[in-house]
């Protein structure tokens, strides 16, 4: 297992729930049995503030921290682009994040494919969320 994984995972800076959300949704990986709830504050198409709650593996925590962190003050639009990015990689792993989040590369990446369901839970449920606010 990579250490960077580890550093991303135990960075909790975000692994709360918000009190004041305007969203949130759940979601359970019914292959591993990882689970995690999203909740965020959107203002104008712009998430302001996320955070998360979630019983899973290393690999999910790490996904779903560096998402809470890099998504603060970006727009929908942004959110669905990386979302697809994402998604993409998979299918063609020559998918290259744009620079805006290159931050991902350290835990979506060919190292890390065969945690493939569990790297995307957290982005399945916030595409899930910004359905509704596109």
């Amino acid at each position: 297992m990579n250490l960077e994984i580890i550093k991303i995972a135990s960075n909790s800076k975000n692994n709360n729930l918000l009190e004041d959300f305007t969203d949130k949704f759940k979601k359970k990986n019914p292959i591993c049995g990882d689970e995690i709830e999203i909740s965020f504050k959107i203002k104008n198409k712009k998430i302001l503030d996320i955070g998360y709650k979630s019983k899973s593996c290393i690999y999910c925590e790490a996904s779903a921290s560096l998402l809470s962190e890099k998504c603060k003050k970006k727009s929908i639009t942004k959110i669905k682009n990386l979302v697809e990015t994402v998604e993409n990689f998979f299918e063609d792993p020559s998918t290259k994040f744009p620079k805006e989040w290159n931050g991902f590369i350290k835990v979506i990446n060919k190292d890390n494919i065969s945690r493939k369901q569990c790297l995307v839970l957290p982005f399945n449920v916030l595409s899930k969320l910004i359905k509704n606010y596109e």
